[in-house]
């Protein structure tokens, strides 16, 4: 699966400049697909979910982290974005622990953009152990034994074994990849690029606000009672 995971990197991240030739409707089978049958959503139901399934080791995910994050500060209330940290197994489940750890903690907004770059760029984790994990917190402001603590700790091992078991249910086999309300897979392709990526994503939105069941129309007011005569 790593290896699945790097190559797939190594193949989009040079070509974005080439991807974005790909301007055309988005292809079922190709750019997305359905997930048949539909699967519960990562989160609690109430909103449109999309859930990006990603890894901080993954090069295409850094470089899509910016470009997405400008997407969901421009998507309307009735949308929740959910970040999925893949557990693939090996030091990937390790870096899932140290996201849900931050999660667990309420730091995921102050770290998330600092664990990429820690990753990429400060190279402060190289063989994926707790140690490093919580060193490269510690960098980003957290409490490094917390961290510690936290990753060990039940609720993590239980959101990271949930997030395999929801890779598995969608089919998502790479990073990063794309679930709307458990109902449609988006996949970044070579000749998409990152912005085919969000074109398709726009694209299977419309089309799940569509398919929402409309909702009744409200009562109208009760009209006042009249005073009573004198």
């Amino acid at each position: 699966m790593l290896r699945s995971l790097a190559l797939l990197a190594a193949l989009v991240v040079p070509g974005l400049s080439v991807a974005q030739a790909a301007a055309g409707a988005p292809r079922l089978g190709t750019d997305y697909e359905v997930i048949s049958p539909a699967q519960p959503t990562f989160g609690p139901p109430g909103k449109i979910e999309i859930a990006e399934i990603f890894s901080y080791h993954c090069p295409a995910c850094a470089g899509f982290q910016p470009v997405f994050a400008r997407w969901k500060a421009q998507q309307r209330p009735d949308v929740r974005v959910t970040y999925v940290h893949a557990a693939f197994g090996a030091a990937i489940d390790n870096l899932a622990r140290g996201f849900f750890a931050a999660e667990a903690l309420g730091a995921t907004e102050r770290t998330h953009d600092g664990m990429f770059k820690a990753f990429h760029i400060e190279r402060k984790i190289k063989t994926g152990s707790l140690d490093e994990i919580a060193d490269a917190y510690a960098g980003l402001g957290l409490n490094r034994q917390e961290m510690l603590d936290t990753m060990n700790s039940f609720g993590v091992s239980s959101r990271v074994n949930r997030s395999k078991q929801f890779a598995q249910r969608t089919g998502a086999i790479g990073t990063p990849t794309i679930i709307v309300n458990g109902k449609y897979r988006v996949m970044l392709t070579p000749e998409g690029g990152f912005e085919g990526m969000l074109r398709t994503l726009d694209h299977v939105l419309a089309m799940e606000r569509a398919a929402a069941p409309a909702r009744p129309a409200a009562a109208p007011a009760a009209a006042p009672k009249p005073a009573p005569a004198r």
